[in-house]
């Protein structure tokens, strides 16, 4: 398989070859990840750094988790366990850590363009995990995965974004994955929760009305207000935002009969998914973008890293 780059910051990087590459490759994983030993040797004696300076669940266990399946060394390195909390800057950070010879940064930051300043210090490879509201890229990738496993294809589908797509760094990378592997993509949000130029991530289309274009939705990817990245209140209430943007019991007749559901986590139950929808068990596939993440980023890791071919098998 052929995947020529040496990190992972941003889905604008990435051919739809390259996607389709990563996906093809998660697949493997997810065998390994079904065994009763879940461990494989593919990348022994790589060393891999994880650097969370913001809380996280889902991409920091399910990173870690890759690694030691794959059996890499995993360093802990972020947040207040670094010397950044005594003044000390992200690079004079980096540039310590990477005296150790390490193979990977995995980086989490809340400022935009924080993974691309680590590639400044490390001649490792860098993969973003989250910087501010600009990029997850996997994420995105595991949503594809996650949303081609359960469809077959990619290629032609309708997907409505909807929620607080202005502040969601996910939107900044799961848009432009979808428009680079054929898919075509509507953001549903109040005019106070879309960017101010929505058109140069790549939707197709934008509108306030969720049950307008509910009926014509292949995917339905649900996103959470992010209250703790606005600065005032873009709506007048919790109450009245899941009135007209929450999917629930009462909107499900609305939807396609093999519509499915996505939510990149964590959920505000009541807020935009009730929790009929959000355990759907036909149409949530929430928890299989879980397992998905763990077999991204093993994937991720292994192409990055070059992984030996007989690694997975071994």
């Amino acid at each position: 398989m052929s995947f020529n780059h040496k990190h992972l910051l941003s889905m604008n990087d990435l051919s739809e070859s390259d996607i389709m590459t990563i996906l093809e490759n998660a697949v493997m994983f997810e065998e390994v990840n079904r065994r009763r030993i879940k461990k494989v040797p593919a990348l022994r004696g790589r060393t891999v750094v994880n650097m969370f300076f913001e809380p996280s669940t889902r991409t920091r266990t399910s990173f870690e988790l890759a690694e030691k399946r794959l059996s890499c060394d995993t360093i802990n390195a972020g947040g207040s366990s670094s010397s950044t909390v005594k003044g000390e800057s992200l690079g004079d950070t980096i540039m310590t850590l990477d005296a150790y010879n390490v193979d990977c940064f995995v980086v989490r930051h809340k400022y935009a363009g924080a993974a691309k300043l680590v590639t400044q210090y490390t001649d490792a490879c860098v993969i973003d995990a989250g910087d501010g509201k600009h990029q997850h890229p996997t994420q995105a990738l595991l949503d594809l995965y996650s949303i081609w496993r359960r469809k077959g294809t990619l290629e032609g589908l309708k997907v409505g974004i909807v929620g607080d797509i202005a502040h969601s760094r996910v939107c900044g990378s799961l848009i432009r994955g979808l428009h680079t592997v054929g898919a075509h993509v509507t953001l549903i949000a109040p005019a106070t929760l879309l960017p101010a130029r929505p058109d140069v991530m790549g939707a197709d289309a934008t509108t306030p009305f969720f049950d307008d274009v509910l009926p014509e939705l292949d995917v339905v990817y649900m996103l959470r207000v992010q209250q703790e990245r606005l600065e005032n209140s873009p709506f007048p209430s919790l109450r009245e935002y899941s009135l007209l943007y929450g999917l629930n019991k009462s909107r499900e007749h609305l939807m396609k009969k093999d519509a499915i559901i996505c939510h990149p986590g964590p959920i505000n139950r009541g807020v935009e998914l009730d929790s009929y929808m959000a355990d759907h068990p036909e149409r949530s596939v929430i928890l299989d973008q879980v397992f998905g993440g763990l077999c991204v980023r093993m994937s991720v890791l292994y192409l990055l890293l070059g992984g030996a071919e007989n690694g997975i098998s071994a």
